[in-house]
């Protein structure tokens, strides 16, 4: 086993926020090991923002602990950030400084050695695609050149861990891709915490999604795991009940979705697509459509926090 690749370098334990009587988050656990882009999902009010500001040392904790790199946020708060970068939903740039002052700037806050500033701004300038804008105002920027400019400052010491909320807020379509892609590589030598409300933001760049409702985590499960939690769709020209397709070996049950088309559930683990063509040639049901049909992101993302939905509503 790699131990290196195994490193953990966010481990919070029993992480709880009060506001007077209101619970916002309560007793969360999260680790995030080296080399993982992290998803972290929730509506509005679950507890999903004040869970970045506790795990980037922005908020205190009622209970509980955040170590990075196994440095506690609460003991050694200054040495443990050292290891953080983070871009907060609204990125923290000065529209008045050049590209090129505002990282320089950003560089000495996270105690950049002057003799390491030139590679330091050409190395995140040259990550985040500002290699050509570096001597322009950032207010004169567009809203996806700003976006990448937050990332630069939260990558230009070199972080092991990046925090990014909401990095894709607001951005059109093709600023959208761009910064994915960026989030990607930055993957490849930096462990990724990312908060977002866009779904196929994070199916497409994350390896792990949890998701958090009422301050609890509902959900916490590698990207491949979501994708692969699959139901069946089988149709027959003389249909059976449903109980018969309930009774097949490898389904848990059965649901009619009319013109003799079912919803199948298979047990967990199982597929039992071949058993059902095998009951049907031998009943006579006449098969004609029988496919897996992948329970999304978006499905379970409902269904876990419906009641926070309906609450928000």
């Amino acid at each position: 086993m790699d131990t290196e690749a195994n490193e953990v370098l966010i481990e919070a334990r029993g992480l709880t926020r009060r506001y007077g009587p209101t619970v916002a988050v309560n007793r969360l656990d999260l680790t995030l090991r080296k080399g993982e882009i992290l998803g972290l999902l929730g509506p509005n009010g679950a507890g999903k923002s004040t869970t970045m500001k506790m795990l980037t040392g922005n908020l205190a904790p009622s209970d509980g602990d955040v170590r990075i790199k196994g440095v506690s946020m609460r003991e050694q708060p200054k040495l443990a950030k050292s290891s953080l970068g983070y871009l907060p939903e609204q990125p923290p740039v000065y529209p008045e400084l050049t590209v090129d002052e505002y990282l320089g700037y950003c560089a000495g806050l996270h105690g950049v050695a002057r003799k390491d500033l030139a590679d330091a701004l050409a190395s995140a300038k040259r990550d985040c695609g500002l290699a050509d804008v570096g001597h322009r105002l950032v207010g004169n920027l567009s809203k996806g050149y700003q976006q990448r400019v937050g990332i630069a400052q939260a990558i230009i010491h070199r972080p092991p861990v990046v925090i990014l909320d909401e990095p894709t807020v607001g951005l059109d379509p093709i600023q959208i891709r761009e910064i994915r892609t960026l989030i990607a590589e930055l993957g490849r030598s930096h462990s990724v915490i990312l908060s977002s409300h866009i779904l196929p933001e994070i199916q497409a760049v994350c390896s792990r999604v949890m998701i958090i409702a009422r301050g609890l985590v509902v959900y916490n499960e590698p990207m491949a795991a979501t994708q692969g939690d699959a139901s069946v769709i089988a149709g027959f020209k003389r249909a059976p009940q449903a109980v018969q397709l309930a009774g097949i070996d490898g389904v848990d049950g059965a649901s009619p979705l009319g013109d003799d088309r079912f919803l199948v559930t298979p047990r967990k683990g199982a597929d039992p697509r071949e058993a059902i063509a095998r009951a049907a040639a031998q009943n006579d049901w006449g098969l004609i459509e029988l496919h897996a049909q992948q329970r999304t992101l978006e499905e379970i993302f409902v269904e876990l926090t419906s009641g926070d939905l309906r609450a928000a509503a």
